[in-house]
């Protein structure tokens, strides 16, 4: 539409009335994540997911089952990954992982909060971020260098669109999903999710999480 307005030479009278109607733009990264529900191709992932994890180290086996159950963005789960293991090691992984509530509190460190791209909890089980804390960290050139060796590419954008979708279609609703993978301000969070019942949204997620690795694998 921008495009067409700039050719046909109305660009100003285009932004004009956009502004008069009250329209905004939507936030790119809502409409993308929009875009990768609508538009997956999760057949094609659970294909990518079997054959990755038969040629990959175990490391990075173990970072892909993670990707899948947290539903972070690539760079967030390798982050969240390696410095659940450098925490492990210093003994302060309490500082990183609620036990009681099964949550990553993300929000606790300056990389979560990225101005639009956010992520502030992880419900993960304490099996999982025990395996994690055993393992080594994971490189995520080393990762793409061994994927491409076998000619497979990198999914790991599918498998966020994965875990939203599984989730929303078993029940658990859009806005907690969006809690979920960041999709909310710093401020709205902080000031209300904060003192909702996260036990609560763990018992919801975790069996989940069980069936959404048996329905890829």
């Amino acid at each position: 539409m921008i495009a067409l307005s700039k050719y046909l030479g109305i660009y100003e009278d285009f932004t004009k009335d956009f502004k008069s109607h009250g329209i905004k733009w939507t936030q790119p990264d809502s409409f993308n994540a929009f875009l990768n529900i609508v538009n997956n191709n999760h057949e094609g992932l659970k294909v990518w997911y079997r054959k990755a994890v038969s040629i990959l180290a175990d490391n990075e086996k173990l970072y892909l089952r993670f990707a899948l159950l947290s539903g972070l963005r690539r760079t967030e789960s390798i982050k969240a990954f390696n410095q659940t293991i450098e925490l492990s090691k210093n003994g302060k992984l309490n500082e990183y992982y609620n036990r009681d509530l099964k949550i990553l509190e993300h929000y606790r460190f300056k990389w979560s909060l990225r101005n639009t791209k956010n992520t502030f909890i992880t419900v993960i089980s304490e099996e999982l971020v025990t395996e994690i804390s055993g393992s080594k960290p994971i490189s995520y050139a080393t990762l793409r260098k061994h994927l491409a060796k076998n000619h497979l590419s990198i999914m790991i954008k599918l498998l966020r669109s994965y875990y939203a979708t599984f989730l929303n279609k078993n029940g658990i609703q859009s806005e907690t999903v969006d809690i979920l993978q960041g999709r909310v301000s710093k401020s709205v969070f902080a000031r209300h999710y904060l003192k909702e019942s996260l036990a609560t949204l763990s018992n919801q997620i975790l069996p989940l999480q069980i069936k959404m690795l048996e329905s890829i694998q």
